[in-house]
C-alpha cells in the first residue's frame, strides 16, 4: 500500500512540473489532461503529505523520549498520544481515497435502463425507476436529461437511456448498476395474482472530450424517422440518429430531439460514454481476482434489489437490509446509497489489510 501512495506522490510531482511547462500549457488537449489526472490524485496526495508530516513528528518525539531532557520527555508523552490519533485517522481517509473507483468524482454519467422479463409490467417498471432517480436527482439539485426513450403504449420503456450531472453523481449511483425485480399485482391482471418482472440498470461514467477522441471515420451514421409508442412515426423528417462504432461494433441511437443536430450531440455523447466503458471493463477484468466477492464489484448480472409492493418493502440483497417502498420510490435513496457506502467502504479496508 505504501508502495502505491509513494508511485501516485512521484506522479502527483511529475504532473505539477508539466503544469507549469510552456509546452503543455500550449498544448489545450494536453493541459486539460494532464490537468484532470492531477485533480484526480490531488485529494489522496494531499493527505498523504500530511499523514507523512505527522509520521515526521512521531519520530521526533520518539526521540526526545529517549533523551536526557526532562522537559522534552514530558512534552513528547503528552504529543505522541494525539500525533498517533491523527496519524490513524489520516490513514483511514487515505485507505477510502485510494480504494475509491478510479471514476468515483465523475460529475456526469450515462444511466441505461432497460425492460427484462415481464413484457409490459416491466416497460412500466422501468418507468417507475426512471421517476424514483428523477425525483432523488431534484431532491439533490442534480440535472437530468432523457438521451434516448422507447415508450410503450401503456406509458412505460422498454429502453431509456439518460443523462446525469452534479456533484459526486457516479460516487452515489455507481453501485445501482445491476438487476432490479419488481413482485406486484400489475394493472392489467383480473384475478390479484402478484407478478414478478425485472429491469437492469447499468450507470455509466461519462468522459470528458479529450479522454476519448473519435474521428467521423470511426463510425456510421445512419439518419431515420424518429418513432413512438407502438413503432409509429412521430416525426417526418429524419430527426433521429442511429451511430455504429466501426472497431468494436457498438451501436447507439437517439431520437427524443426534435433537431437532427441535437440528437447527434447526444447520440455521440452515449456512444463515447460506452467505449469508454469498455475500456474500463477491461481494467476491471484485470482486478477481477481482487474484488472477488465485494458488494461494490459492478456486476451487472447481479439481481441487487427486489421491490415487494404487497408487503411495501424493497430489500437490497447485497447488503441483506429492507427499506421502506413508499420512501424509496419517492426518491428518499440516500437511505440506500448511505448503508451501501458504508459496506464497501468496509468491505475495501478488511480487503486492504488482508492484502
Amino acid at each position: 500500500m505504501r508502495e502505491e501512495l509513494d508511485a501516485k506522490l512521484a506522479r502527483f510531482e511529475e504532473l505539477e512540473r508539466l503544469l507549469a511547462d510552456p509546452a503543455v500549457l500550449a498544448d489545450s488537449q494536453r493541459m486539460s489532461s494532464v490537468a484532470r489526472e492531477h485533480g484526480g490524485l490531488a485529494r489522496v496526495v494531499r493527505r498523504y503529505q500530511a499523514f507523512l508530516a505527522v509520521e515526521k513528528d512521531i519520530a521526533e518525539y520518539r526521540e526526545m523520549l529517549t533523551g536526557d531532557d526532562t522537559d522534552f520527555r514530558e512534552l513528547a508523552e503528552t504529543e505522541l498520544p494525539i500525533l498517533e490519533k491523527r496519524r490513524d485517522e489520516e490513514w483511514d481517509v487515505i485507505l477510502d481515497g485510494c480504494l475509491d473507483d478510479p471514476d468515483a468524482d465523475r460529475s456526469r454519467c450515462i444511466v441505461e435502463l432497460r425492460a427484462g422479463t415481464g413484457g409490459d409490467e416491466a416497460a412500466l417498471f422501468v418507468r417507475d425507476l426512471f421517476e424514483m432517480y428523477r425525483r432523488y436527482a431534484t431532491e439533490i439539485g442534480w440535472n437530468v436529461e432523457v438521451m434516448d426513450a422507447s415508450p410503450t403504449e401503456l406509458g412505460g420503456f422498454k429502453e431509456l437511456v439518460i443523462g446525469v450531472s452534479g456533484g459526486e453523481v457516479f460516487r452515489q449511483l455507481q453501485y445501482e448498476s445491476g438487476g432490479h425485480r419488481v413482485q406486484r399485482v400489475p394493472n392489467t391482471e383480473t384475478k390479484g395474482r402478484v407478478h414478478t418482472s425485472a429491469a437492469t440498470v447499468a450507470v455509466l461514467p461519462e468522459p470528458e472530450d479529450v479522454e476519448v477522441s473519435i474521428s467521423s471515420d470511426e463510425y456510421r451514421k445512419d439518419l431515420f424517422c424518429a418513432s413512438g409508442p407502438g413503432g409509429q412515426h412521430v416525426n417526418k423528417t429524419t430527426s433521429a440518429v442511429r451511430l455504429t462504432h466501426l472497431e468494436t461494433g457498438i451501436v447507439v441511437q437517439c431520437q427524443d430531439e426534435k433537431s437532427q443536430h441535437k440528437n447527434f450531440a447526444k447520440a455521440l455523447r452515449v456512444l463515447k460514454t460506452r467505449i469508454y466503458e469498455r475500456q474500463r471493463q477491461i481494467e476491471h477484468e484485470k482486478r477481477a481476482s481482487e474484488r472477488k466477492g465485494l458488494v461494490g464489484s459492478g456486476d451487472r448480472s447481479q439481481r441487487i434489489r427486489t421491490y415487494n409492493f404487497p408487503q411495501n418493502r424493497v430489500t437490497d440483497h447485497r447488503l441483506n437490509q429492507n427499506f421502506n417502498l413508499d420512501q424509496i420510490l419517492a426518491g428518499r435513496l440516500n437511505l440506500l446509497f448511505d448503508a451501501m457506502a458504508e459496506r464497501v467502504r468496509q468491505e475495501r479496508r478488511s480487503g486492504a489489510v488482508a492484502r
